[in-house]
């Protein structure tokens, strides 16, 4: 891939207020920092690092400890995600039946890397494991949508569609 395309962080007064009020309904509770986490990705979509500083200021949980959370579980992001999320398989049967040659594709239609967005925040690709569609390996998803026994030939139709 080429250069990595930082997307500045952008936060609306309605994202802030609703933040702030997911911190107070739950500042004082033992573990709390993980619905809060989960409350502000819903919020934002992902969880930049203004938003883990206000969790922290709020809370009064060390950075340390919310970016080891983050890090940790697989359904927190640090990084946006896309209008067309991509999901590719990479378990057992989906590897060992392409899945493999199915991301690269993908990538260098996209020009962009797993964990990443496009500029234009329209797709997001993430490596997945198994989604339990092994008998249609190799799958991927974009949202809801599944694919499956794909080719890389057939990667430049599905994406069309969502252009």
């Amino acid at each position: 891939m080429s250069e990595k395309t930082v997307i500045a962080f952008h936060e609306t007064a309605e994202q802030a207020a609703a933040l702030q009020k997911v911190i107070e309904n739950h500042k004082g509770q033992d573990g709390a920092l993980i619905p809060v986490l989960h409350e502000a990705q819903e919020i934002y979509g992902y969880l930049p690092i203004e938003v883990q500083q206000k969790i922290s200021e709020g809370l009064g949980v060390t950075m340390a400890e919310i970016y080891g959370v983050v890090t940790f579980y697989t359904q927190f992001s640090t990084q946006p995600k896309g209008e067309f999320k991509i999901g590719v398989c990479l378990g057992t049967a989906c590897y060992v039946k392409g899945s493999g040659d199915i991301l690269e594709k993908i990538k260098e239609k996209l020009g962009i890397d797993v964990n990443e967005c496009t500029p234009d925040g329209k797709f997001s690709i993430d490596a997945t494991r198994c989604i339990g569609a092994c008998g249609l390996a190799p799958v991927m998803t974009i949202n809801d949508d599944v694919y499956g026994r794909l080719v890389p030939e057939d990667i430049e139709g599905i994406l069309a569609k969502y252009m």
